[in-house]
């Protein structure tokens, strides 16, 4: 772990401070721990500051930020065009690092960020990929302020920044990408929503200021990134070769709805070439269509180093000179790395970039500071001031992680008898498997430090009868010690097993060759499946996807559940699910494939759609054509929900002037841009009932299956909704939807057609037909 970036005031300051506050400090016990330069705009170390106009904070930004650069040398600018920024000293501007991660938690792999006294840890969430399977975007956004509310009280103390480089929204393309599970999974519509739940809860203050900031988010990584280390090819080499439909329709949506929808305050470009062109260093991809296009209020940030990749592993410029202007001049603001504070004055001085290029960059750094209140003064008399360690790591918090895990676990598989265990019948369970009793693994990768783990605790404290054995040294599993496992499995009234995954399998830097389970797992399960003396649960850990048919297919595996990364609470959560305190609701984010998938399908592919002439199948649920082992959007319930259609649109037409050339000609669709267009809505009522005997959350899922006109997706989700309901009670969900934002597709060059025919619209076994016509 990186030390702070904070240095400690001195003795003599430390005495007349805390003769002025020590009382209210102490009394409040809200912070106990202070260090004073981790603020701009310090009164009491510099009383020069108050009369600086960059330090009143009842001007506007624009004032604010322009008078502190006219009194700013040039190398002081450049000095804060990296990560590690310089500050400027003289004018009372501390060092700042920029980089703290805030995924599912406040992050410990972010430089910016030291857990230590006052606040050693944080509430680890879980992973993101087991969240976005709950299909609830109020979840979402809770998670956000919570996660928010404890990066204040962490920088409060002194022990971190307020920029956290956060969340990954890339599409989660192919089941062996090792970071997969940072993602909210495959689909477009649920990955955007994520986004927009979650930066909103991480950035919207209280006070409902719509500038000003309670932290900064960031959406990464920009654009098409989904391969770290494949078969010899790795991230920093990576070309994708990307289709302007795929791009439009696939890779980018996300992004804009960050930008447009959530006020993302930063976007982080890649490391990846698409198109021959490096993210970083294409003008269009940045300054084009995040500046331009979409009106990003924020900064653009590299990821760690990939201006240096550019040069020193793409050899994509000549000089490191040249590759700063470039990055620079493409529209990035902030350098994760030191190539910019290195290379960025020669680049002026030979005239390849120009000082207005620096000053664009430093102001759009300096602004997104100043709306953090980094140049307020002292944060403790501002709102969130009263922020501190009490604050962290609270009982209602770790009872959200609990809850957020319970809500994402996915039931894939239950026979009847099966699930949920009797907590009185079941005297004795046999809890058996390399992710059977782990605790960082749990939480994933670009954790912090959690508050406290819970895992086989959560099963003992119901069953205190709880056998033990690992199977296997790690989740490598090369080779698997059956004999204990199958010994306890002989007597034990039931058998959880727990498989799957780690980073050592799956994370940044690594993808997976196979997706079936990891070395001799299946053997474990195979064997200790045929003792068993009960039924077996077949519990899986893991980001991406697992070939588990043969489990699927044995009778003798009762039931199967993919727990994802739990976080801290995951083995709390996974007690709450067996034992039928708590309903399971969560659905798959991304399509689980056979072992021949990964055989068959180059990982370096990125089209979408299939091609029949060269056999590739396409991917994920709305392109793929193959066989899966379970499907986006697959989860059982302990209760049976239904579905009644109560009002439903059936015709949309779409009226036209007479000139009009779809007037005069047959079409298979019109441009979603027509203004006739933009006005139209489909509503969708439903009524929903829980016909079982157990209370529980349901996510209603509304899919759509378009015309067949310009490649279109088979199917594809166009809404979600989550309701939770008792036993015999009923709830109406309603969809609004826009026609041409909602019903159109994307076409071979990027632009976005509402096709005309019939449209099917799907909520379960339930269908509903829509015509659009002109």
């Amino acid at each position: 772990m990186a030390p702070s970036q904070h240095r400690g005031c001195s003795v003599f300051l430390c005495f007349q401070l805390c003769f002025i506050v020590s009382y209210f400090l102490l009394c409040t016990n809200k912070v106990s721990s202070q260090h004073y330069d981790y603020f701009a705009c310090n009164v009491i170390k510099n009383p020069e500051v108050k009369n600086y106009r960059f330090c009143d904070e009842t001007l506007d930004v624009e004032s604010r930020v322009n008078d502190l650069l006219s009194r700013m040398t040039l190398q002081e600018k450049i000095l804060n065009l990296v990560y590690r920024a310089g500050g400027v000293a003289r004018l009372g501007i501390p060092e700042y690092n920029w980089w703290c991660e805030a995924l599912h938690g406040v992050g410990a792999t972010g430089r910016g960020t030291n857990f230590s006294s006052p606040i050693k840890a944080a509430t680890s969430f879980p992973q993101v990929i087991c969240t976005a399977a709950s299909f609830n975007s109020s979840l979402f956004y809770t998670l956000g302020k919570v996660v928010s509310t404890e990066a204040r009280a962490v920088y409060n103390v002194g022990l971190s920044g307020l920029t956290f480089w956060s969340t990954n929204v890339n599409i989660f393309r192919d089941p062996r990408w090792g970071r997969g599970q940072e993602t909210p999974g495959e689909d477009p519509l649920l990955t955007s929503r994520y986004a927009i739940s979650y930066v909103r809860g991480l950035q919207e203050r209280d006070d409902g200021d719509k500038y000003r900031l309670k932290v900064s988010a960031c959406c990464k990584h920009y654009t098409a990134y989904d391969l770290e280390s494949w078969k010899g090819i790795d991230r920093f080499h990576f070309n994708a070769l990307v289709t302007k439909q795929d791009m439009d329709d696939t890779y980018q949506p996300p992004f804009k709805s960050c930008v447009v929808d959530a006020n993302v305050s930063s976007v982080m470009c890649s490391y990846n070439q698409v198109n021959g062109k490096p993210t970083c260093a294409d003008p269009e991809l940045l300054t084009g269509v995040i500046c331009n296009q979409w009106n990003l209020n924020g900064y653009i940030v590299t990821d760690c180093n990939s201006i240096k990749v550019m040069f020193k592993s793409q050899h994509y410029t000549r000089t490191p000179e040249e590759t700063a202007a470039i990055a620079l001049k493409a529209g990035v603001d902030l350098n994760c790395g030191s190539y910019l504070s290195k290379y960025t004055l020669a680049a002026v001085q030979e005239g390849l970039a120009s000082e207005a290029d620096v000053n664009r960059a430093v102001k759009n750094n300096f602004a997104m500071l100043m709306r953090l209140g980094f140049f307020d003064g002292d944060p403790r008399q501002r709102l969130y001031g009263n922020l501190g360690p009490n604050d962290v790591c609270t009982p209602a918090n770790q009872e959200l992680a609990r809850e957020a895990a319970r809500q994402g676990f996915v039931l894939l598989k239950n026979s009847r008898g099966s699930l949920p265990l009797s907590p009185t019948a079941t005297k004795s369970v046999a809890v058996i498997g390399p992710n059977a009793n782990v605790t960082t693994t749990m939480i994933g990768n670009y954790a912090g430090i959690p508050c406290r783990d819970t895992t086989l605790q959560g099963i003992t404290a119901v069953v205190p009868t709880t056998y033990f054995s690992p199977g296997c040294a790690n989740v490598a599993c090369v080779t698997a010690r059956v004999d204990d496992a199958k010994r306890i499995s002989a007597i034990a009234d039931a058998t959880i097993l727990v498989v799957g995954a780690d980073q050592s399998i799956e994370t940044e830097t690594l993808d997976r060759v196979d997706i079936s389970l990891p070395g001799q797992q299946t053997f474990l399960v195979q064997e200790v499946t045929k003792v068993s003396k009960g039924p077996v649960i077949l519990v899986i850990m893991s980001g991406g996807g697992m070939d588990v048919q043969f489990a699927k297919d044995d009778p003798k595996v009762t039931s199967i559940l993919w727990i994802g990364y739990p976080g801290e609470a995951g083995g709390a959560a996974l007690a709450d699910i067996l034992f039928g305190f708590y309903n399971p609701s969560g659905r798959l984010p991304v399509s689980w494939y056979p072992q021949s998938y990964a055989n068959n399908v180059n990982m370096t592919n990125m089209n979408m759609r299939p091609d029949p002439a060269t056999g590739y199948p396409g991917r994920t649920y709305r392109f793929y054509r193959g066989p899966t082992v379970y499907t986006f959007g697959d989860g059982l319930s302990y209760s049976r929900f239904s579905y009644h259609l109560v009002k439903a649109t059936n015709l949309v037409s779409i009226p036209l002037g007479e000139q009009h050339f779809c007037k005069r000609s047959s079409c298979q669709s019109i441009d979603a841009s027509e203004q006739t267009c933009k006005i139209a809505k489909v509503k969708v009522n439903l009524r929903v009932k829980n016909s079982g005997r157990m209370r529980g959350g349901h996510s209603v899922l509304l899919f759509w299956t378009p015309p067949n006109v310009h490649n279109s997706p088979q199917k594809q989700l166009l809404g979600f909704k989550k309701v939770f309901l008792t036993p015999k009670e009923q709830g109406t969900v309603r969809f609004n939807l826009e026609v041409c934002k909602h019903l159109s597709v994307v076409d071979k060059s990027g632009n976005r057609k509402l096709a005309l025919g019939m449209h099917v619209l799907h909520v379960g076994s339930l269908k509903h037909y829509l015509m659009v016509s002109i």
